[in-house]
């Protein structure tokens, strides 16, 4: 089955999905995106996905090309004609394409693009043995509560991370604190039980695989610690892991080569995967 894409009001083939060189996205990063996680055919986290969205598009003035409930009816769709039962959807707005300019016009139309990629959620290698990661410098803008297609400084990290062995990053301030991994919320587990994870601001994004997991701990009697922690504590912590909409629940089992806990996906950990894999597929 050929891959299908979405490109402003039409379906097309991925190989003749195009947008113009003039768009602002490509000349200034000029756009917002989101990654929603399929399941079973399904999206998962929808509403969250389209508040951030709607969101995102508020913090920089720019209007989106259709509503929320349009462009999750599109994502449905194209999940329909890609046959795809489990992977992601990845959508990309932006100001629109226009000749170069730092000032855009106030009526121009914005861009829309949307495709799928299939991809394995629950049947995971790294969620079954875990991953490292490796911290790096936290270069980024100062919004980072906005979820821009200005991405290079995570493409400079997870590039890094790679180059030292890991399959991830932890991005990290001067003062030692953890921000967030490259493309995903950061969390630990402290050695009394209690999750911490950063309180919400512009320093992170807000992940919506994180709030949903944030809404689902208590069921297992736990609490979780909105602050900020520092890779000292995370080394010192029982468990690590990530979310993401793209891997769910991801252990992390070392940071900088050096074992979290005992060096293996823990139990707190592995249950948090099976409890949101279980809302996820209500």
């Amino acid at each position: 089955m050929a891959r299908i894409a979405y490109v402003n009001g039409s379906f097309v083939s991925i190989d003749d999905a195009k947008v113009s060189i003039l768009d602002r996205g490509f000349l200034f990063a000029d756009g917002i995106y989101e990654v929603t996680a399929v399941l079973d055919g399904k999206l998962i986290d929808t509403p969250r996905h389209m508040a951030r969205l709607e969101r995102s598009a508020r913090e920089i003035g720019m209007r989106l090309a259709e509503t929320p409930e349009r462009i999750a009816a599109i994502e449905k769709d194209l999940i329909e004609r890609n046959g795809l039962t489990e992977g992601v959807v990845y959508l990309q707005a932006t100001r629109g394409a226009e000749d170069r300019d730092f000032l855009p016009s106030p009526d121009l139309a914005p861009t829309l693009v949307m495709f799928t990629q299939a991809k394995a959620l629950i049947d995971s290698i790294a969620a079954r043995s875990g991953i490292a990661v490796a911290t790096v410098p936290d270069i980024r803008w100062g919004r980072r509560d906005i979820k821009s297609v200005m991405l290079l400084a995570q493409v400079l990290a997870k590039q890094e991370a790679q180059r030292r062995g890991a399959a991830d990053a932890w991005l990290v301030t001067t003062d030692g604190m953890v921000t967030e991994g490259a493309s995903s919320t950061a969390w630990i587990v402290t050695q009394d039980g209690t999750l911490v994870t950063r309180d919400k601001s512009h320093v992170t994004l807000p992940g919506c695989t994180g709030d949903a997991l944030a809404d689902l701990v208590g069921e297992l009697g736990l609490t979780i610690d909105f602050r900020p922690f520092s890779v000292d504590e995370a080394l010192a912590a029982k468990e690590a892991f990530n979310s993401a909409a793209g891997s769910l629940i991801l252990p992390v089992v070392s940071i900088d080569g050096r074992p979290i806990g005992n060096g293996t996906p823990g139990p707190v950990t592995m249950r948090l995967r099976d409890l949101y894999i279980e809302h996820a597929r209500r």
